[in-house]
């Protein structure tokens, strides 16, 4: 995904206005720091991006995930249904919140399949965390109205899919908490960061205590700030903060590019012999990071792949057999293999992991191949690569 594409004056700007006042620590130094708050700045305008009243900038998309669950009060023993296609922070932060991993089965949407879900679903259900995969989204309005029937916590993982949207609402926003993750590869890049939106006071005064050791953030001298809850230290720094801060304010650019070029090259492949295209639950929302795109069966995905890479087409990625996005390849979460003891370990009802039926899932995935969309594309650029994959296709 393409922040990093992009760094140019206004990220430098904001950076030295940091390095200028020596303050790299978020909190406190008021008078040193002459005004400078780029994470306060930042989540004042990534809430009135979203559409939200709280937001909190954090170290990373995963340290959200966990914020946010701890938040929601979501812990030792409960179930928290997740989608076997996504990264593997999704399943890391449920073991470090205490709770247990339940994977329910996507649908063509490359995301969690309603259905699936509501069968995953038992008494020690307690929340459900659709990832919005590769720039689109998931079918958040089933799942939010089945979470609202069931009395489930919806907490939405829009890591990959910052200022992605469903009919008009940010996505990230439908549910208790959402997540994001502004990484050195996402649609914009704090270099390591993530984001906590929330429509709730209650659970953003939590995020914003657990986040860094229980403070409550009260008053103007950290030392004598009440400690409500304990926490951990998920801190970003002023650096990280300055550099989101100015790509922030390119996202609209940003989106505007990859819709554009992304256009280009899916009204191109539409039509090719065997390909069929992700389902897009509203794709005016898509921030067009990636086009998805299905073959036949997995045997001719696989082959395509092989010949798009070797044609030159780069950013292929065929995810079914990805060490990282798909469970086929977590043998460290099938095994086990944790380096020191799990509260899934001391229940009779967490999951097999090695033996689970995500038939549908490995059905879709099997057939599926994502083509990265790049901001620096010149015209020419695309003309080559359109040329290069039509060819591959024999057109």
């Amino acid at each position: 995904m393409p922040g990093f594409e992009i760094f140019s004056d206004e990220e430098r700007r904001e950076v030295n206005d940091v390095l200028e006042t020596g303050v790299l620590f978020r909190y406190g130094f008021d008078a040193q720091r002459k005004g400078h708050w780029k994470a306060k700045t930042f989540e004042k305008e990534f809430a009135e991006r979203v559409g939200v009243p709280y937001a909190h900038l954090c170290s990373s998309g995963t340290a959200a995930l966990l914020i946010a669950l701890a938040a929601c009060g979501i812990g030792a023993g409960d179930e928290v249904i997740i989608p076997p296609f996504t990264f593997v922070a999704s399943f890391e932060s449920v073991i470090a919140a205490g709770a247990i991993p339940v994977f329910a089965d996507i649908d063509e949407t490359l995301c969690l399949d309603p259905k699936s879900v509501e069968k995953a679903i038992t008494e020690r259900t307690k929340a459900v965390v659709p990832v919005h995969m590769c720039g689109s989204m998931a079918q958040i309005d089933a799942l939010k109205d089945l979470c609202d029937q069931k009395g489930l916590i919806l907490v939405e993982d829009a890591c990959q899919s910052v200022g992605g949207a469903f009919k008009g609402q940010a996505l990230g926003t439908f549910g208790k908490a959402g997540c994001y993750s502004f990484d050195a590869v996402k649609t914009i890049t704090c270099g390591e960061g993530g984001g906590v939106v929330t429509p709730f006071k209650e659970v953003y005064e939590k995020i914003d205590q657990f986040a860094d050791h229980g403070h409550d953030h009260i008053g103007n001298d950290r030392g004598l700030e009440g400690h409500p809850i304990t926490g951990l230290n998920f801190r970003i720094s002023e650096l990280g903060a300055a550099v989101g801060l100015a790509q922030l304010r390119k996202l609209d650019k940003i989106l505007e590019i990859q819709r554009s070029n992304k256009s280009r090259i899916k009204e191109a492949m539409t039509g090719l012999n065997g390909v069929t295209f992700r389902t897009l639950p509203d794709p005016d929302g898509d921030t067009a990071t990636f086009l998805s795109f299905f073959l036949p069966d997995e045997d001719q995905a696989r082959e395509c792949a092989g010949q798009l890479a070797k044609a030159g087409v780069g950013g292929c990625p065929y995810w079914y057999d990805n060490n990282w996005h798909y469970i086929r390849a977590w043998d460290h979460l099938k095994q086990r293999s944790f380096p020191c003891r799990q509260t899934l370990e001391l229940v009779d009802s967490a999951p097999d992991y090695a033996n689970l039926d995500l038939a549908q899932s490995h059905k879709v995935m099997g057939r599926t191949i994502s083509m990265q969309i790049m901001l620096g594309w010149t015209a020419q650029d695309i003309d080559d690569r359109i040329a290069k994959i039509r060819q591959v296709f024999g057109a």
